[in-house]
C-alpha cells in the first residue's frame, strides 16, 4: 500500500471540515464515553467525548480535553460549579443515541431525556451516571489545566467510585472491557467494537514476555 506525505501547509490548505476529520483520525482508536453532569438548577447534561485518558493509579486520576469556551459549554460549566461528574462507557446498543448526545441542545434541555437515556445516582454524589452503561466512573474535579496554544483545557478528576460488573474483573484487577462491549471511536464519527488479541506478562530485560490467560 502506497502512502502520501502531508506537510503542515497541506493540512492548513484543507477545507475546515475535511481537516477536522483527517486530524481527528490520526490518533487512532479512542474510548467512547458519555460525560454526565448536572447543573445547580437540576438540569442533567450528557456529552459524547473521546479524549478520556488515564493519568495515574495512586492517586487514581483521569482526564479529558474540553474545547475552548468560545460558545456555551454546559459540561465544563457544571463541573466547575458542582465539582463532580461521571464517565460512562458506551456500548454498541447505546448507538446512535450516544452519538446524538453531541448535538447542540439548549442549556435547559437534558440529553438524557432527549436521547432516551436514564439517570442513576450513587448516594451522596450529585452528578448522575448513565444506567444503560455497563461501566461508570464518578469523579471529583481536581484542576483544569489550560493548553494555551489552542484554548482547550485538560480537566483532571479524582476517581470517587466505579460501577462495573464483578464478573469482568480478573484476579489481578484487569477489567475485560471487551466483555462489556465497550466501543471505540475513530475520527469524529466512526465507532468500532474491540477484540482482545492477547495479554502479556510485565516486561523485564532478558525475559521473553509470557502470554497471560484471563477472562
Amino acid at each position: 500500500m502506497s502512502t502520501t506525505l502531508f506537510r503542515q501547509a497541506d493540512l492548513a490548505a484543507m477545507p475546515s471540515r475535511h481537516r477536522a476529520h483527517f486530524v481527528n483520525s490520526l490518533s487512532g482508536f479512542k474510548s467512547a464515553n458519555l460525560l454526565a453532569t448536572k447543573s445547580t438548577a437540576g438540569v442533567t447534561n450528557l456529552a459524547m467525548i473521546s479524549s478520556v485518558v488515564h493519568l495515574g493509579a495512586d492517586p487514581a486520576l483521569m482526564g479529558y480535553i474540553t474545547r475552548p469556551k468560545t460558545v456555551a459549554r454546559d459540561s465544563i460549566d457544571n463541573i466547575e460549579t458542582t465539582g463532580v461528574y461521571t464517565f460512562n462507557h458506551v456500548h454498541s446498543l447505546m448507538l446512535p443515541a450516544a452519538h446524538q448526545a453531541a448535538a447542540k441542545f439548549a442549556s435547559d434541555q437534558s440529553e438524557f431525556s432527549e436521547c432516551g437515556f436514564n439517570e442513576g445516582y450513587v448516594d451522596d454524589f450529585f452528578a448522575p451516571y448513565v444506567q444503560e452503561s455497563a461501566l461508570s466512573i464518578g469523579l471529583a474535579l481536581v484542576e483544569t489545566v489550560p493548553i494555551r496554544h489552542n484554548g482547550t483545557q485538560l480537566v483532571i478528576g479524582k476517581i470517587e467510585w466505579v460501577k462495573v460488573p464483578q464478573t469482568v474483573i480478573n484476579d489481578d484487577g484487569y477489567i475485560a472491557i471487551e466483555k462489556l462491549d465497550s466501543i471505540a471511536v475513530s475520527g469524529l464519527d466512526g465507532y468500532h467494537q474491540s477484540q482482545r488479541i492477547a495479554r502479556f506478562s510485565y516486561p523485564e530485560i532478558g525475559c521473553a514476555p509470557k502470554q497471560l490467560h484471563s477472562l
